[in-house]
């Protein structure tokens, strides 16, 4: 059978995401393709080998399939798609995805792909394959064409083999549980189609305890006003708690990240609104939690949802409050008469019902402690009901073990200082995560600006480099560094002419930091002096001349002489070029050493994987996972004012000349 090989036009932000994905999301775009193609049933089986190990992930359809004469093109280019053009299946059916790049999602699970096509022309079936390799990503191969076998069914298999990994969690209860959550509001829709995992349907109908669908504020931007719905689905047996950002097909394009203090339940909500189409069409959804639109629908979305499921514990809690009515032990009389006392009420009913259901001892107790217990809730609460909440879950929820040992900790540290030490390590974590963002992915690293930006940001985070330096100098010339450097020497020295640059007659330093030691000697200083360059800057010549210009600057000026100091000199971006690495004698990056001075090169990844390294055991003992969303907020709230223009597409390229130009212009001065 001839073959034909079809080169396919990789576009660079397409190639970074096709290889990109979590096995459960690839294989959830993978049924998608079939549904789009107007399947009523798709299949996904897992073969395994003779060791047990899996060997093959199959995903078939009894959709429409794909004309021989369509292959090529759709195929041979990434980042289109049919879809774009045809919204509606032929059957009416919502069609999914827009991007083209579904198919592609299956280099996520395996290293080969193959499609057997059985499609319908002139009223006969005709069958074909089509073969692919990550490793060979730019092409693929295209069989001809030819009758299909009489008992040959109209659809798409599509066999994908040598696993990257045994991945066992595609074929576990959690994965279809998390498939279910992408699906569900699908299925709801066309009760005639059917997924299957393993051998086992997706039926979200048997999965689904309660749903509920709210209408928010709509969202309005450039004059047009985008509704905006939520719909909350609460499950059966599954233990996981997410918030979907849909269009308005209600189709999920991305999972947001917020966190949801509402007892026991178990939910997904589904935020849609046809707004999230345009993100979509704009290549943003990734970046859609960052977009104040969003955010703003967000904020009122965790609100509904708060309120819904406390309005549902209240209703669960009636049963104990009607008891502890009769036995006259309930701390309000009367009804509530205004929101806020509502509010309060329906809150102490949820956390005193927690109470008697977690403490047997609760309920064995006297009238008269129950009494003083259910008092002593409801000041509290009516001081801080979210805080108390928190804590009294968490707290409720340790093991007796766990309580002595807090207890026992708690004779020898305050718990401020407990909370304070965790919460410095949770916030460097975070900052940690969300600077990896700003600094790597695209948008916001073509955006990001060194001097007004990140050399604030890093200027008021100088832990990264480690917790003995303070910031000494920042953003000044070669003479405040040597002031600086006098200063901490403590010496009486009147400086009454600049130190001259080897080249120009002012030099520029991002930032100082200064360590000052006494080893037995008079003075012994240390002086860290970073430069940073923006991410999308590669350090090679240029920037490996310009920070040895500054050091032997230094190393050339007299008052330096004979003075116990060692200079640390920094250059830090995202990555170095051929120059750079042919000058770096080892691991440390350092490219030169002589006297005392020390030269480094740095990439991004290397200071955080360092500072991540160093917090590793707290995030540990701690049991805390830095995610993006969150980190991202935090980063934002934290350095709101320095990141104007970073997650947003309001950042021109005259700002950020004229950032260039103001910055060219003061070091030339």
């Amino acid at each position: 059978m001839a073959v034909q090989q079809y080169p396919v036009e990789v576009q660079s932000d397409y190639l970074e995401k096709i290889t990109r994905a979590r096995p459960v999301q690839a294989l959830a775009e993978l049924i998608w393709n079939g549904l789009d193609a107007d399947a009523n049933h798709v299949s996904v089986s897992f073969e395994h080998n003779a060791l047990g190990t899996l060997d093959r992930v199959t995903v078939r359809d009894n959709g429409t399939g794909l004309a021989r004469t369509e292959a090529p093109e759709y195929f041979g280019r990434l980042g289109g798609s049919w879809k774009k053009v045809r919204s509606i299946t032929p059957t009416g059916r919502n069609v999914h995805g827009q991007e083209g790049r579904g198919r592609f999602k299956a280099f996520a699970i395996g290293t080969h792909a193959e499609w057997a096509v059985v499609y319908e022309r002139e009223s006969k079936l005709w069958s074909y394959h089509i073969s692919m390799s990550s490793n060979d990503i730019r092409n693929v191969a295209i069989s001809d064409e030819v009758e299909a076998k009489a008992d040959a069914e109209r659809g798409v298999k599509l066999s994908i083999s040598n696993p990257l990994k045994d991945f066992r969690a595609l074929d576990s209860d959690s994965a279809l549980h998390e498939i279910t959550e992408i699906f569900a509001l699908y299925l709801s829709g066309y009760e005639d189609v059917r997924v299957t995992v393993g051998g086992r349907r997706i039926d979200p109908a048997k999965a689904i305890e309660n749903r509920k669908a709210f209408n928010l504020a709509d969202i309005e931007v450039g004059g047009t006003a985008y509704p905006v719905r939520l719909e909350v689905v609460e499950w059966k047996g599954i233990s996981q708690r997410a918030l979907f950002l849909c269009n308005e097909k209600r189709f999920p394009l991305a999972q947001v990240t917020r966190r949801f203090h509402v007892g026991e339940y178990q939910f997904s909500a589904y935020l849609q609104t046809s707004y999230l189409t345009l993100v979509q069409h704009e290549g943003t959804v990734d970046l859609a939690e960052m977009q104040s639109p969003i955010v703003g629908a967000l904020d009122e979305a965790q609100k509904v949802i708060k309120e819904h499921f406390r309005n549902r514990a209240a209703q669960e809690a009636s049963g104990f409050v009607h008891e502890w009515k009769s036995a006259l032990i309930y701390p309000y009389s009367g009804e509530p008469t205004t929101n806020i006392e509502q509010v309060e009420r329906q809150v102490f009913d949820i956390v005193a019902l927690n109470v008697a259901r977690h403490l047997p001892e609760f309920s064995d107790a006297s009238t008269k402690n129950k009494q003083f217990q259910l008092r002593m809730l409801r000041q509290a609460i009516e001081s801080s009901p979210e805080d108390l909440q928190i804590i009294l879950t968490e707290v409720l929820n340790l093991s007796k073990r766990k309580r002595d040992e807090l207890a026992s900790l708690l004779q020898d540290v305050s718990l401020s200082s407990i909370i304070s030490a965790a919460k410095v390590v949770a916030d460097r974590l975070k900052f940690l995560t969300g600077l990896e963002s700003i600094l790597f992915d695209s948008g916001p690293k073509q955006r990001l600006k060194e001097r007004t930006q990140l050399h604030r940001i890093i200027a008021e985070n100088c832990w990264l480099f480690g917790e003995e330096f303070s910031l000494s100098v920042d953003d000044r010339s070669l003479t405040e560094v040597l002031r600086a450097h006098l200063k901490i020497l403590g010496n009486d020295v009147e400086i009454d002419s600049p130190v001259k640059h080897l080249t120009q007659s002012k030099g520029i330093v991002d930032l100082m930091m200064s360590k000052a030691t006494r080893r037995h000697k008079a003075n012994e200083v240390t002086h860290l002096v970073v430069e940073l360059k923006r991410p999308k800057v590669v350090v090679d010549a240029e920037e490996i001349s310009q920070i040895e210009k500054y050091a032997f600057s230094v190393a050339t000026d007299e008052r330096f002489k004979g003075v116990g100091v060692q200079w640390i000199y920094w250059v830090i971006s995202d990555s170095y070029g051929g120059f750079a690495e042919q000058r770096i004698t080892d691991e440390s990056g350092q490219i030169h050493k002589k006297g005392n001075i020390a030269i480094f090169v740095k990439t991004w990844a290397q200071v955080l994987d360092e500072n991540r390294a160093r917090l590793q055991f707290f995030q540990e003992r701690l049991e805390f996972q830095a995610d993006k969303g969150e980190s991202l907020k935090y980063l934002q709230e934290r350095h709101a004012k320095y990141l104007q223009g970073v997650f947003d597409d309001d950042s021109s390229p005259t700002d950020e000349g004229g950032e260039k130009q103001s910055v060219e212009q003061a070091e030339a001065a």
